[in-house]
């Protein structure tokens, strides 16, 4: 496994479960198929920013601000449709990376992830009925 695919899992388990100690984590690893010796775990921690709370391991927020997704959209956001579990969204030239990364900033639990071009992103869901929601949800949020 590649260090980014670790650091990966290490922030996906981290979010999902109370993770309170080294050995801890690298067990949830292992159930993910993904070995890594306690020196390994400490480096990552450090590089990923990590702090241990009374709640177990937590991600320090970045200090560079993140302009608002609802903010991007609402600027450059020109259709939404839908194409089975996917959404696609059109954006003006040159600005669907940025609207992509601030909408995975967003970390909404129905997207799996977002693939951007120069003016298009694909968001993709688990489902058509999910794709649907989030069509409805931008569609919302770009109504406000």
């Amino acid at each position: 496994m590649t260090k980014s695919f670790r650091h990966g899992q290490i922030v996906q388990i981290i979010r999902s479960r109370s993770v309170g100690t080294q050995d801890e984590l690298a067990r949830a690893l292992k159930e993910r198929g993904v070995d890594a010796t306690q020196v390994t775990l400490s480096r990552d921690i450090r590089e990923l920013g990590l702090v241990k709370t009374t709640e177990g391991y937590r991600q320090l927020e970045r200090e560079t601000p993140n302009i608002q997704f609802s903010t991007l959209a609402a600027e450059f956001l020109q259709d939404v449709r839908i194409a089975q579990n996917q959404v696609v969204l059109k954006t003006a030239p040159g600005h669907a990376n940025s609207v992509a990364v601030a909408l995975d900033g967003e970390q909404w639990p129905e997207v799996v992830g977002t693939i951007a071009g120069d003016d298009t992103i694909l968001v993709i869901c688990s489902d058509a009925a999910t794709a649907d929601a989030v069509r409805n949800k931008l569609l919302r949020l770009l109504g406000d």
